[in-house]
């Protein structure tokens, strides 16, 4: 860990990396919504129906899910920086692809693609632990993700006035098009300007590959039960694809991917078991073990959190439109409002877990939530516009904050496994998303609201059997040599 004063202000040791995370983050989060706030003036251009709006918003997110925890592994294998790098390049030709398309079909498919590049969180918040020691780990975990996080804002008020001043019908894939160059860009930066950990520091990496290592019998189980959803919800996407749904499937085509999922879950389920099969041999000691049920809580909570924070991004800007008859520009940089609150707001649920401790910030924010989702569903066009917004900006700061302190637990439940646990909650993020956003499609908006305030009790009620992490977390490196890393 750099031992080096935190400061936010400085651009040198811990802090530059960072920065550079979080500006890394940033454009990921520009790039993975930079459609949401042109949505209206794409579907002009294309010819796209309301049903093929909603469905690129869902397809939007749904690659994310398998690929945090794919990127989680990567990421803890090869390291934050060749793999940061390494997405930020990739993730830059869909959206290349997204800029140029001419149908609706061409569309889907880079918009599916580019679910990809929202694994990028989860790289961060492996790096980011690496750096900072656990007395300010939620603070920077903080920062880190609000501040990334606020690239769906900063997209949301930039990009339709870049489109505008393209002009034409085409202007928005030249905002497209833009961020695309950025995200190339920027991975040259990351690459040649930080390193996985401080000077004199050991990486700890999984053991094995290929799977989430536990420590008990009983962890395996819940470990198999929180991945059920995970697939489920690809699923969801594919039935809301099909004939049942908005027919952009056929029934064979829809068929074969729920086989493909039953296969691939199978599979799963074997890798992991081969991962975890030694503890049906032996007992891991005692000072190696960690609890899974707090990775399936933080789960939960993140599913709401995220999960509707990526739903609401999606959905505001047309929301405003309709509720308050406003132009594209305009509901784009009110609905901003949501996800602007991220550069306060989750640092602040990072602070307040460092400050008072990670559960009890939890449970007061995650019951904030639930309270901001009811007020939001009261929303209508009888309301003022500047309240409407206020109470959307009350209800984001208890999301964000809760996202925010999510992820200062995330890194302390055990070291060298912290991009695949991450990877797994940040899923869960998605798997909300998903979730929500089907809802949204089959129901009003006042009661898509209400839903996600019922999830937000249930994530309450789990937040019980958390435990506030307390003492050391012990990690062997290569050599056996045992390293006790601080959590309190």
């Amino acid at each position: 860990m750099s031992s080096e004063k935190f400061n936010v202000l400085s651009f040198r040791g811990k802090m530059k990396v960072l920065h550079l995370s979080w500006m890394a983050f940033f454009i990921t989060f520009v790039v993975w919504f930079n459609a949401a706030p042109l949505m209206s003036v794409i579907a002009d251009s294309i010819g796209l129906t309301t049903a093929q709006i909603k469905t690129l918003l869902i397809l939007n997110v749904a690659l994310t899910i398998p690929a945090r925890v794919i990127i989680g592994m990567v990421t803890d294998k090869y390291g934050p920086r060749l793999t940061y790098s390494a997405l930020l390049a990739i993730c830059s030709i869909p959206c290349f692809m997204f800029a140029v398309a001419d149908s609706f079909e061409q569309l889907a498919i880079a918009r599916f693609l580019l679910g990809f590049i929202g694994a990028g969180f989860v790289i961060g918040i492996r790096i980011v632990s690496e750096w900072f020691p656990a007395k300010e780990l939620g603070t920077a975990e903080g920062i880190y993700g609000g501040w990334g996080n606020f690239g769906s804002a900063a997209a949301a008020f930039t990009l339709p006035t870049v489109a505008l001043l393209f002009g034409g019908e085409e202007g928005w894939r030249y905002a497209i098009g833009i961020t695309g160059l950025m995200s190339l860009s920027f991975a040259f930066i990351y690459y040649f300007n930080v390193t996985d950990t401080p000077k004199g520091s050991t990486y700890f990496k999984p053991k094995k590959a290929g799977g989430l290592e536990v420590t008990s019998k009983g962890d395996l189980l819940l470990l198999i039960i929180m991945k059920v959803p995970m697939y489920a919800t690809l699923g969801l996407l594919a039935w809301k694809l099909s004939p049942s749904g908005v027919d952009m499937l056929t029934h064979d085509m829809a068929l074969a991917i729920y086989a493909s999922l039953i296969a691939i879950f199978c599979f799963d389920l074997y890798q992991t078991y081969e991962v975890n099969k030694h503890i049906f041999v032996k007992e891991v000691p005692e000072f190696e073990r960690y609890e899974f049920k707090q990775v399936a809580v933080l789960n939960v909570l993140y599913f709401t959190t995220f999960g509707s924070e990526l739903a609401v991004v999606s959905m505001l800007p047309l929301f405003f439109a309709e509720t308050f008859s406003l132009g594209m520009a305009q509901a784009g940089m009110v609905a901003s409002s949501y996800a602007f609150m991220n550069l306060m707001s989750r640092p602040g649920g990072g602070w307040l877990s460092d400050k008072y401790g990670r559960k009890v910030t939890l449970l007061i924010l995650t019951a904030g939530l639930a309270l901001g989702y009811f007020s939001v569903a009261q929303i209508d066009g009888s309301w003022s516009l500047p309240l409407a917004i206020i109470v959307v900006m009350a209800c984001s700061f208890f999301v964000q904050g809760g996202e925010g302190a999510v992820f200062a637990a995330v890194p302390l439940i055990k070291r060298r496994l912290t991009g695949q646990i991450a990877g797994m909650t940040g899923a869960y993020g998605n798997v909300g998303a998903v979730f929500f956003l089907t809802v949204f499609s089959m129901v009003s908006t006042q009661t898509f609201f209400y839903v996600i305030a019922v999830s937000a009790v249930f994530g309450f009620i789990t937040l019980l059997f958390m435990n506030e992490p307390k003492g050391h977390m012990a990690e062997v490196n290569e050599d056996g040599e045992v390293t006790l890393i601080s959590v309190s």
